[in-house]
């Protein structure tokens, strides 16, 4: 189980450097940053979702304030990396929402990392 386990946390890691990635090539104008960004939002919350059932069936001790912390700003990031990609085929400017996207990428790997506590 830890083997698969970590196959899905490099998994994870993936889509948070798809996002930061894609936020970066979106703002240097690169076409296709945002695409990058978006899927990686979605890989990102799906894979966490399934990192939290894998852990859950190995019997590891969960913290599930922290997993709902996550969860809601993962959620966040994923319904505006939407909306920004619809307002690009729409034609708008969605640079304010690709930024946040940005900001609360980085704000949710702050609570993994700062949010140490099991219990």
């Amino acid at each position: 189980m830890e083997s698969l386990i970590s196959v899905f946390v490099v998994a994870h890691l993936l889509g948070l450097s798809a996002i930061l990635g894609g936020w970066l090539a979106n703002r240097l104008g690169a076409e296709g940053g945002l695409s990058a960004l978006v899927w990686g939002a979605r890989a990102q919350f799906v894979i966490g979702l399934i990192l939290v059932g894998l852990n859950e069936a190995a019997r590891e001790e969960l913290n599930y304030a922290k997993i709902a912390v996550k969860a809601a700003v993962g959620l966040t990031v994923v319904i505006l990396a939407e909306i920004a990609n619809l307002w690009v085929k729409r034609g708008r400017s969605a640079s304010v929402l690709v930024n946040m996207v940005a900001g609360l990428t980085i704000v949710n790997v702050a609570v993994a990392v700062g949010w140490l506590t099991a219990t």
